[in-house]
């Protein structure tokens, strides 16, 4: 298989595991912002020290910032806060099933979204393996039936926050892969490394902003609980240089379609870890999606 398809799985994996840790986090001391922040706070210098470092071994200069990496990856960092936001707000509305249905749209609308910015085109075939995707992911999604039943009913804000944050993280991954590609110099590790550093920093800063004018304390409780935070740094950094690295190598849409396994990794965390359950609905899902990334790698 193509080296992106296995560093997808990596970004999936690593992932799975940044949300457990996020997930003990927020259990906590912590808001859910303040989980969030620690993942950009202690992955963003890990980041910037291992880009220089990997350009200084691998004899490379850092390419210089241009209009279009800079327009890019601002545009992709703020899709992905305003994405995120969209989601947590579904968590307090009545029909959560039917936004995260609709929110499960992303690669449809990544597919969209690459072919407005960036001009990408998907073969039929691809198309047809995204599809089948997201038939998986409608089986691997609790409560899908009902969802599914209400959404052509009658639309309200829970549908329009859905769809909202599923088109706002298609356009973060176009985005972030629209500024890896105009640099015009370095590798795949140097272009996506330095796209990511210059992402984090950037949102690190928004929420450093952010927390000094609404939550000082806040901050101070993420540095408080460094030892598990910083996991999430880390656990942080390698999924994101993992997807953006991918992002690099093929097209946004293929990518998420891919990364969707991440679905996979965290029922067997549940049952791993929990001891829930695989119902036999999973299984079906679980052999949708492993069709669908099939059809998607043997469609390239």
């Amino acid at each position: 298989m193509q080296a992106w398809i296995w560093i997808t799985c990596g970004a999936a994996l690593a992932q799975t595991l940044r949300f457990m840790l996020q997930k003990h986090l927020a259990g906590g001391a912590l808001t859910p912002a303040g989980a969030t922040f620690a993942r950009f706070v202690y992955s963003a210098p890990i980041v910037a020290v291992f880009v220089v470092s990997y350009a200084n071994v691998s004899a490379q200069t850092l390419p210089a910032f241009n209009v279009s990496f800079v327009g890019f990856a601002l545009l992709g960092g703020l899709a992905q806060i305003l994405a995120t936001t969209c989601t947590v707000s579904l968590f307090a509305m009545r029909n959560f099933a039917v936004g995260i249905t609709l929110k499960k749209t992303e690669v449809l609308q990544t597919a969209i979204v690459g072919f407005v910015l960036l001009g990408e085109r998907l073969s039929g075939m691809t198309i047809f393996g995204i599809l089948v995707g997201f038939a998986a992911v409608m089986f691997l999604s609790k409560g899908t039936p009902g969802a599914a039943r209400k959404i052509f009913s009658r639309p309200d804000r829970t549908a329009a926050l859905g769809l909202l944050a599923g088109a706002l993280f298609g356009v973060s991954g176009v985005a972030y892969r629209g500024a890896s590609l105009s640099l015009e110099s370095g590798d795949v590790a140097i272009r996506a490394g330095l796209t990511l550093a210059f992402v984090t920093a950037a949102q690190t800063l928004a929420m450093v902003i952010w927390f000094a004018w609404r939550d000082r304390g806040q901050m101070v409780k993420v540095f408080r609980s460094w030892r598990v935070s910083a996991l999430v740094g880390l656990t942080s950094m390698v999924g994101s240089y993992s997807w953006f690295s991918a992002f690099t190598l093929q097209k946004a849409a293929l990518v998420n379609a891919v990364g969707q396994i991440e679905l996979v990794f965290s029922l067997l965390a549940s049952v791993l870890f929990f001891g829930e359950r695989i119902t036999a609905r999973e299984l079906t899902g679980i052999a949708l999606l492993a069709l669908s990334i099939l059809i998607i790698v043997l469609a390239l």
